[in-house]
């Protein structure tokens, strides 16, 4: 989980019976989730939410001052949500909503683990997406590649070329420092001054790999690294 130890939920409904009965089934999950929000009235809730840091929401839909679903339609940084209630009869508005799942109370221990085991695993997928999406500064604007976008990375003096499939951009950092960001299994450095993409390369021989239209040399201390890993593709 970059940048956070924990994932982050909040808890809203109206019976601090049933916050406590959600308490009590996060405490199996203590190690990965914190909940550090309880709120019986939604509109306590919203200075936190408008932060944007919350990754999941317990919400209640039938509560008195406004529902759930009422009080979801008007949030602007909407987390991950499970929606809890003691009326099934929600569960289509609900899932409009795009929520994440839909607990009807009184919540059992394995429909919870179920809901949070989804949350869970979205979130990994999630994280995934975001590794293959490689954020660069150039032209003093900030760009997020797609990484199988990205043919080459060439090394030059104090700053790197990266040839894409659409353009061309320059930036101010090492070839080291960007070989650490881009994704394991897609790209390999092939000499001191360049790294390819392996999935769009034509064809290679034992002194260089053909991508592009252009021949790109084998740096004699990459060689047998190099070629290794490509045989065994």
């Amino acid at each position: 989980m970059p940048g956070k130890n924990k994932y982050t939920c909040l808890i809203i409904d109206d019976e601090p019976l049933a916050i406590k009965v959600i308490q009590e089934h996060l405490g199996n999950f203590s190690d990965q989730i914190e909940c550090v929000g309880m709120y019986t009235k939604p509109i306590d809730a919203i200075p936190l939410l408008n932060k944007g840091d919350i990754d999941l929401l317990f919400l209640d839909i039938n509560m008195p001052s406004i529902s759930g679903i009422e009080f979801l339609k008007a949030i602007p940084n909407q987390p991950y949500v499970i929606f809890t209630t003691a009326y099934r009869e929600f569960a289509v508005d609900a899932f409009d909503l795009n929520a994440l799942d839909y607990l009807v109370k009184p919540i059992s221990t394995g429909r919870f683990l179920k809901a949070i085991n989804k949350f869970l695993s979205m979130e990994q997928t999630q994280l995934t997406k975001q590794k293959d999406i490689i954020h660069i500064k150039a032209d003093k604007k900030n760009y997020n590649i797609p990484a199988d976008s990205i043919l080459y990375i060439e090394g030059v003096d104090n700053y790197i070329k990266i040839k894409t499939t659409t353009n061309s951009l320059i930036c101010y950092e090492s070839l080291t420092s960007m070989e650490k960001e881009l994704p394991v299994g897609i790209f390999i450095r092939i000499h001191r001054s360049f790294i390819v993409n392996i999935n769009q390369m034509d064809h290679y021989t034992s002194s260089y790999i053909k991508l592009d239209d252009r021949k790109f040399t084998i740096g004699r201390n990459y060689k047998e690294q190099v070629l290794n890993y490509l045989e065994k593709q």
